[in-house]
């Protein structure tokens, strides 16, 4: 066996896809495809009195123009919302949540900058969006709101009329009237407004979809990079193409990072499949960069948040009413991120009362939905910031302050104030550790360096704890043939964690199986019968949990093998290091051996299936919680405000080490996209809703300049929640990092007497506060 779990395995799938030989959506063509451009709205709330193809239709190469119209008139469903399904969520007066009508092409109305107007289908892709210039469009100019904390002002003009004050849904959670007690049995209150940036998400390969249809088969096939294939072709044929699920096949190639953004259904998804049909020939579509920054964004909520402290610094109560921007509608995931992981709100602390309070907002802006985190950033940023803040009020040293909280190892598992059940954790040992790296006890002598030196100089500290593995369940499946070697097929996706080289290291290590002998499928909803995908940091401990289950049924079906084909009763046969060997003898087979006898009845037991193979599913009795200390140390200029991350260490608590090279990558990846939410990256728009920050020209993207190299260790405490004591890491990086970087930024000002900074901290923002302007 080469490499095992725990081992720094190197990733299989990077020789292919560094030496170019990774398939893409946009590198998939079929024969006779058209190309198709979207026509997006110029205007971000406005009537639509008339559109006017003629001149479109008449271009050279155009084939078909649609709209609106034409989409109402196929009877075409509109995009659905899938957390409405799930949640109940209500509306003040106790009426279900407002979702407004999302049709793939809009008829009536454009309620944000980008909205879909128009679907030109052409023989080139160059005509097609030449022929969308050629599209004239009357538009009526309507009131408008683009700002999460107006939205529920009085008189701030509705983004659907059936929905006057804005307001999508309300939800409660915790205990109020034990928060109301907490509060007024208070010595000290800390409060703070936490204003959370939009911001958008930008994975290095844009959206891209390819459909066909086959008229003598009644079938669709869609070929277009997403996180959960299976449930893709659920959403699709159930809510808007009106067909069965055998009537697509869903086929999710190679894709350049996803972060959230591929989990939706985007109306391009059901257009090009719509399209082929109705022209009988394939339609291809690829997003440009200046839309793609439209498609979706993230983040956009504004946290008050408040903290009942007695005098001895311990906490009695927390506080938290959360304004959450929707956009103009709700994405397939909407509301998710703003109360699917409000629970973070508790930190690792034993807050004993929490009360929450979350409103969905509509505004005339890109809907918002999941992107790496999907509301942890939000909530450990809102704890954390607040014990900072009270940490200064009280004179308190904010380590000890957090000391005095912390949930020790012997109250696991614990429930929280709120909804979380933390499974298990080591949360002081993490924070210990991460300051001991971080040298903190010698930064009060760097911050004074700095200061002689004309510098500003912080260090920020966050502790994170986060939800992950508790979306549905997952399936894996093991099929050997005669020769003995193996094909993993999985209803997760990678789009480049590694799940091909982890998966592989599973199998090594439980069935002796050398990489060389196992191929790895996934992505087809033709081949991979059964799967959820990726999200939600699920697939290490939901994945693994299945694919192991398909490895014991291999196991239990090679023993029943082994057993006939030696002669001796099936107790007598153990497996270890890939052979079936009598117990006490050296007499055994091998799993290629038993492999190449399954495929032969008139050597298996009677009554006996031929073949070898494995299906499993495993769904956790209750989420895992990976739980971190991120310790960050920064440096400003004061003379231009300019922020520099000069060290970066963190401790991560994922459970199981599957990989560790592996895990590294991801936290990298993660503290990243962190640091670029601190350091600048915002959507911004005018007061008439156009975008200000549509191209990397204008939106700021962290370089490899931003960031220091990273000093990460890991504290694994196994969970018991599921077969391995995997916790899940896809997310940990950014979790801690937006907290953790927040927290500095803020150190290095408090001496300046600044309290709070809105994020991001770009250099302006920092100066104008230095010098109080």
């Amino acid at each position: 066996m080469k490499f095992g779990l725990g081992q720094a395995a190197p990733r299989v799938e990077d020789p292919r896809l560094l030496s170019g030989g990774g398939r893409y959506t946009d590198d998939i063509n079929l024969a006779g495809q058209a190309y198709s451009h979207m026509l997006r709205s110029s205007h971000a709330h406005a009537h639509i009195r008339s559109i006017d193809v003629e001149a479109a239709r008449l271009a050279p190469g155009v084939i078909a123009v649609y709209t609106g119209a034409d989409v109402a008139a196929d009877g075409l469903g509109d995009m659905p919302c899938l957390a409405a399904k799930v949640v109940p969520l209500k509306r003040p007066n106790g009426a279900p949540l407002f979702q407004p009508s999302r049709p793939a092409l809009v008829q009536d109305k454009v309620a944000f900058v980008g909205d879909y107007v128009a679907f030109v289908v052409a023989e080139s892709r160059d005509q097609a969006r030449d022929a969308a210039e050629l599209i004239e469009v009357d538009y009526e100019p309507l009131p408008l709101n683009v700002h999460t904390a107006a939205a529920i002002d009085a008189g701030a003009p509705a983004v659907w009329p059936d929905c006057p004050d804005n307001i999508c849904f309300r939800m409660e959670l915790g205990d109020k009237a034990a928060v109301a007690n907490g509060f007024e049995a208070a010595d000290h209150v800390t409060r703070l407004s936490l204003p959370m940036p939009r911001v958008a998400i930008n994975p290095m390969e844009p959206r891209a979809a390819l459909g066909s249809y086959d008229p003598y088969e009644d079938r669709y096939t869609l070929y277009s990079g997403n996180q959960f294939p299976h449930d893709m072709r659920s959403w699709i044929t159930e809510a808007v193409l009106g067909v069965s699920e055998s009537q697509l096949r869903v086929v999710s190639p190679d894709m350049g990072g996803s972060f959230g953004l591929r989990a939706n259904i985007f109306p391009e998804l059901p257009l090009v499949l719509w399209a082929a049909k109705k022209l009988q020939r394939p339609v291809k579509w690829t997003n440009e960069r200046s839309d793609s920054i439209l498609d979706e964004q993230a983040r956009d909520m504004v946290m008050d948040v408040e903290l009942a402290l007695d005098n001895s610094g311990h906490f009695l109560a927390l506080r938290v009413r959360c304004l959450a921007n929707m956009g103009a509608y709700l994405s397939n995931f909407g509301p998710l991120p703003a109360f699917g992981n409000f629970g973070g709100v508790a930190g690792v602390y034993q807050t004993p009362a929490i009360h929450g309070e979350i409103l969905g907002l509509f505004t005339n802006t890109s809907p918002t939905g999941p992107y790496r985190g999907a509301g942890r950033p939000e909530a450990t940023s809102a704890i954390e910031q607040v014990i900072d803040l009270a940490a200064r009020e009280l004179g308190i040293d904010r380590v000890e302050l957090r000391r005095r909280n912390i949930i020790p190892p012997t109250a696991m598992p614990f429930q929280t104030g709120l909804t979380y059940n933390y499974d298990c954790g080591e949360f002081e040992r993490n924070m210990d550790r991460a300051l001991e790296m971080a040298n903190a006890a010698g930064f009060e002598a760097r911050r004074a360096q700095a200061k002689s030196n004309g510098r500003l100089r912080g260090l920020g500290l966050a502790n994170a704890i986060e939800q992950a593995a508790g979306m549905s369940d997952e399936g894996g499946e093991i099929r050997f043939d005669q020769q003995g070697h193996a094909t993993i097929y999985m209803g997760t996706h990678s789009h480049g964690q590694g799940h091909e080289t982890v998966f592989r290291q599973l199998l090594s290590e439980k069935l002796g199986l050398e990489f060389e002998a196992m191929r790895y499928v996934q992505g087809d909803t033709d081949l991979v019968g059964y799967g959820h995908g990726t999200g939600g940091s699920r697939v290490s401990g939901l994945g693994s949990g299945a694919l192991l289950g398909a490895a014991e049924k291999i196991i239990q079906k090679g023993q029943q093998i082994a057993a006939h084909s030696l002669e001796v009763p099936e107790v007598d046969i153990e497996f270890a290091d890939g052979r079936f060997t009598i117990v006490g003898t050296d007499r055994s087979l091998s799993l290629t051996d038993v492999a190449a006898i399954a495929f032969d009845p008139t050597q298996l037991p009677q009554g006996m299936d031929s073949g070898l193979q494995g299906f499993a599913t495993f769904k956790g009795p209750a989420p895992t919680f990976p739980n971190a200390c991120h310790v960050a140390e920064i440096e400003i200029d004061p003379e231009t405000g300019v922020i520099q991350i000069l060290r970066y260490v963190a401790v991560d608590d994922v459970g199981t080490v599957m990989n560790p090279m592996l895990l590294k990558g991801q936290l990298h990846g993660g503290i990243v996209q962190g640091a670029g939410q601190i350091l600048g990256e915002q959507v911004r728009w005018d007061d008439t809703g156009q975008v200000l920050s549509g191209s990397f020209m204008d939106y700021f993207m962290p370089r490899a300049d931003s960031v220091p190299f990273f000093e990460i260790e890991t504290n694994p405490v196994p969970s018991p929640r599921n077969p391995l004591g995997i916790k899940g890491a896809g997310e940990a990086g950014t979790v801690g990092a937006v907290a953790c970087l927040t927290s500095a930024v803020l150190d290095a000002l408090a001496p300046l007497g600044i309290r709070e900074l809105d994020m991001p901290a770009t250099p302006e923002k920092v100066w104008r506060a230095i010098n109080g302007l």
